[in-house]
């Protein structure tokens, strides 16, 4: 038993980074490779190399790199689990705020190119009168069509996610309640699949594989969830060991 223990350290210790190092190359360098698609669509842009349609590829782009995202994020626990490489979870916050980033930019693409663009002016761009014509647009097409209702909900999910990221936020809130709070981020991620799904309605082969994707990272959580609650059914409460991290 010493000898299968001491295997189980050695192989955990293998996955441990010094705090030194995360803090000063692994989180930067993440933070950087984050970055990248939006650098790439402002290069694009700049040199023309996007399509003939680039407001198109921008609302596609950054759309698919918010669900992207959240993947990632919903991946980092059970990689934890699975590989015990408990530093993974100090790149959740960042992968969650990306998340928000991207989806907001995916937003605001469609605010601005679609709705802003299509508005009169007759009192001028810059005018109370074009902020109220803009939100009564913005909300006219959210109630009309479908895949745009349960965008903005996704949106809306991610929104309270970021503003309680901090950890002032999670004290204020308590270690529970945070939780609870953040597991939205399932609401979100099945919200993204469905207007994935609905806006590209010929070709479903990528987002049937990001429903692949989530509904296996959800089931995880269901599973992991059961087995959890039918341990003390099965062993008495003293050996029953017990992960009540689930987000």
């Amino acid at each position: 038993m010493r000898i299968g223990n001491s295997a189980q350290l050695i192989d955990q210790s293998a996955f441990r980074i010094p705090q030194s190092a995360i803090f000063a190359i692994f989180k930067p360098l993440v933070f950087v490779v984050s970055l990248g698609p939006a650098a790439w669509l402002v290069w694009a842009a700049l040199t023309n190399n996007l399509s003939v349609n680039p407001l198109s590829d921008v609302t596609n782009e950054t759309g698919v790199w918010t669900l992207r995202f959240v993947c990632i994020t919903l991946a980092i626990t059970p990689l934890r689990r699975l590989t015990g490489w408990n530093t993974l979870i100090r790149f959740r916050r960042m992968t969650g705020l990306f998340a928000f980033f991207y989806g907001t930019l995916h937003f605001l693409t469609y605010v601005i190119a679609d709705r802003f663009a299509g508005l009169d002016f007759p009192d001028g761009m810059v005018a109370w009168s074009t902020l109220r014509n803009l939100g009564r647009s913005v909300g006219e097409d959210i109630y009309k069509r479908p895949f745009i209702t349960i965008g903005f909900t996704a949106w809306l999910t991610m929104l309270p996610l970021a503003l309680t990221s901090t950890a002032g936020m999670i004290r204020r809130l308590g270690g529970r309640r945070w939780n609870r709070l953040h597991r939205l981020i399932y609401a979100t991620a099945i919200a993204g699949v469905v207007h994935y799904w609905w806006l590209v309605k010929a070709d479903i082969s990528r987002p049937r594989n990001y429903a692949i994707v989530v509904a296996l990272l959800l089931g995880a959580r269901l599973l992991w969830a059961w087995r959890r609650r039918s341990v003390p059914l099965r062993a008495p409460a003293r050996h029953a060991v017990v992960d009540r991290n689930v987000s």
